[in-house]
Parts: structure tokens; sequence; C-alpha cells
């Protein structure tokens, strides 16, 4: 914050995480400054009430501005709840429950008046008093202070939430009025460059991600040789192959393992299209988990596992591990350890136009209820290099995946960056550490 001055006096603010405030500053509770409306609007539809629409958690939690260009869900309202939760200009909506305290009290400003949207359930309205400036209090939820402050005062368990007592009592520094407006304007002008330049960054990442992809792609389809000649595989998603590879039903290459565990005591292995197969003991996910994993099946390293409920989204791949796996998941060995590189068929079945064609071999009526069963997935057509071309190509795309990995990650500690400057600007701002009254776009 080098480039802004401070103001010239300060004063002890009484309150610890605040500290010193400038000089002229007020310290008051926000149920001074702001009318606190817990909403009760429910998501459910009743007959008779009026149909209007919802701004939901979701909306807040995700969304530094509410306007009416989000999709809001449809629901029904009293004329009483109508009057009172209808979205006005200058009201900052709030999160005031949820499963982590660090999501209370996450703000949402709304920068004109709604008719017909109303505030839903599990928020709060924040409705500025008299001269108070609604984008300024907005500012001010988001601040490391005011997140601190929330976080230690949601009473829960597994679940969290925020009382009207603790938003009503909740210390807030009340700037003139003509203040507010500048420290509001300067923020949103400042935090604008800032969010262009993490925009700037998630595309470079987003670009990083589709080269990757598509090195993928031609690495495992068209192997590695450019000067190779080539030849029609006869598959639409495959095209052309290198002359000297084969095209194999799964069935030539694979074979189902049906095996069980008889004590359930060893790795228990998942499968998702984000990981692929991994040990669920890496997983920080909270699931209710089986009595007992005896009767689960048997998985060897190198084996392909496919989610049969969810092989439509990607959930497959090649294990580097000996585990048991759910017993619905389908199990595949190799039919011959000697002429196939596992990690080459886990690049492969990972493949988005890999995912298509497996996803038109399952079964099912609804998309989300198809399952790959193993019948249909022998029938699908496979590229079979030769081995050594397979570790080849595992090689060379682990080389260059580093290379992809690492430029991400520099683009991922500059968004962290970035962040990290946005929220120090504006805890510094709404707390008076830096002077923004002589500031100009």
């Amino acid at each position: 914050m080098g480039k802004y001055k401070a103001y010239p006096e300060y004063k002890d603010s009484g309150v610890d995480w605040l500290g010193e405030v400038p000089a002229h500053w007020e310290v008051k509770d926000l149920k001074y400054l702001a009318r606190i409306i817990l909403s009760n609007v429910d998501k459910k539809s009743v007959g008779g009430q009026a149909d209007v629409l919802l701004c939901n958690y979701t909306d807040v939690y995700y969304n530094e501005t509410i306007t009416d260009n989000l999709e809001f869900m449809k629901a029904t309202a009293t004329e009483e709840q109508i009057r009172t939760f209808t979205l006005r200009k200058g009201d900052t909506l709030v999160t005031k429950d949820s499963e982590d305290p660090n999501d209370i009290a996450v703000p949402a400003y709304v920068p004109a008046t709604m008719g017909g949207i109303l505030c839903g359930y599990h928020l709060a309205i924040i409705r500025p008093k008299g001269p108070t400036q609604g984008g300024y209090i907005s500012r001010f939820f988001q601040s490391r202070y005011a997140d601190s402050w929330f976080a230690t005062r949601a009473n829960g368990l597994t679940r969290y939430g925020l009382g009207s007592y603790a938003l009503s009592n909740a210390p807030f520094l009340s700037p003139p009025p003509d203040e507010q407006t500048q420290i509001a304007e300067f923020l949103d002008h400042e935090t604008a460059k800032i969010d262009r330049l993490i925009a700037k960054q998630e595309e470079l990442i987003a670009l990083l991600q589709e080269k990757r992809q598509a090195v993928i792609s031609h690495a495992v389809t068209k192997g590695l040789d450019p000067a190779a000649p080539m030849k029609d595989s006869g598959v639409e998603w495959l095209g052309k192959v290198p002359a000297h590879w084969e095209v194999k039903r799964a069935k030539w290459v694979f074979k189902e393992r049906d095996e069980r565990s008889s004590t359930g005591d060893e790795e228990l292995l998942t499968v998702s299209h984000i990981t692929g197969v991994s040990p669920r003991s890496e997983k920080d996910v909270n699931m209710i988990m089986a009595e007992s994993f005896e009767g689960y099946k048997i998985c060897k390293a190198d084996d392909l596992v496919i989610n049969t409920m969810w092989a439509w989204m990607g959930a497959m791949g090649t294990s580097r591990y000996d585990g048991i796996v759910s017993p619905s998941y389908n199990v595949y060995s190799p039919r011959n350890h000697d002429v196939i590189n596992s990690s080459y068929f886990d690049f492969l079945v990972r493949l988005p136009r890999f995912i298509t064609v497996a996803t038109s071999q399952s079964k099912g009526i609804w998309s989300s209820r198809l399952r790959l069963y193993p019948e249909s997935f022998f029938k699908i057509l496979i590229p079979t290099p030769p081995k050594e071309e397979q570790d080849s190509v595992v090689q060379r795309l682990k080389t260059i995946l580093l290379e992809y990995k690492a430029l991400v990650e520099k683009a991922q500690e500059q968004i962290a960056l970035l962040q990290e400057r946005r929220t120090a600007l504006i805890s510094a701002a709404v707390t008076g550490k830096i002077d923004v009254r002589e500031w100009t776009p």
C-alpha cells in the first residue's frame, strides 16, 4: 500500500481487531447504521401466494453484485414478504448460514431496486439507514477484519449460523457519508483493475489446459512421429492412425476381473473424472462409509477401473495401486501385460472423445442414469500401438505435462497474489489505513 498515504491523525478505536482509526471516524454497532432483516422466504411455492423470484444463497456467494442478469429461482411469497424482502438499491445481502464458518457473512451488493425479486432463506438484508452508504457497508463486509469477526461469532457444530444479535452488534466503522461514497467508488475502480488482471490469468490457465488436452489427444491417437505413414482407422472418433498401429475391440485388450475381497482390509480405492483411480484415504470428502468392505472387488496395479454409474462423466482410469473398489465398479485387467503400458490407456480412456464414445455405449433412459456395462465396453474400438511406442508416448507426455503444470501453477500463484492484494486494499480502505479522499479515477 506504499503508493497511498495515511490519514493525518488517528485515534484508538476501542476495538482490538480494528486498532487505530482516523480521528474523525466513528465506531458504531451495525444496527445504528443499517436495518438487519433476516429472510424467511422459503423456496417452496404455496398456492394462493404471489409469484416471485428468489435471490438465494449461491447467488450471493458467487457474485459480488446482484443484478437482473442472474437467473433467479421461481417461488411464491405473501404480500408482507414482498414488502419486506424485495431487493432495494443500496441493500447488501449476506450469507447467515453455512457448513463452514468462513462462509458466513459473505456479501453481495444490490446497486438498483429489483421489483419482484426477493431475498431468500439463509440470507440477511443489510439495509442502510439515513446517510449510510450501502456500497461502503458491502465493502466493509469484504474486509478481512469483518470476515474474522463474523467467523468467530457463528454458532453451530456441523452447520453454522449468524443470528440477528451477532449482526446487529457487530462493530463497524462509520466515516462521514461523503468519504463512504469516495471509498466505495475508489474500491469499485481499483478492484475492477485487479479483476481484469485475474481474468487474464484465468484465461491463460484455460488456454494451457486446452493445449494440454490437445497434446495428450494427439500423442495417444497419432503417435509422436509426424513423418509416420497414416491409415484410416475405420473408427470415427479416431480418424487416421499410424499405419503400423492396430485397432482392436477392448475385449481383445482387457478382460473383466471379478474377484472379491474376503476381508475388506485392502486399500480402498475410488474413481473420479478428475483424479482417475486414487486411494480413498487421500480424498478430503465426507461420505457415509460402509460398515465392512468385505465382498468389494479386487483391483490390481495396471487394472482399468470404470465407475459404471459415472462413466458418462469420465470417471475411469488405470490404477497404480493394489486395492479394492466398490462392487458397483467394473474392473478390467490387461490380457497381456507384456504388450500394454497401463499409463498409455489411462491417457486414452480419459480423453473427452473416448468418454463421448463410452457414453454412446452406455445404457439408461436418463443421461444421469447411464451405465457402461462390460458387454458395451468390450465393443469399443481402441488403438493399440506397439508396446515400445506406448512407453515413448507415456514418457513424452509425462515430461510435457510437468511443463504445463509448472505454467499453470505460476498463473495460479499470480491469481492468489492478486486476490490477496485485492482483499488487503479493501481492508485498508474501509478501516482508514489509507486516505483516498483526494483520489480521482
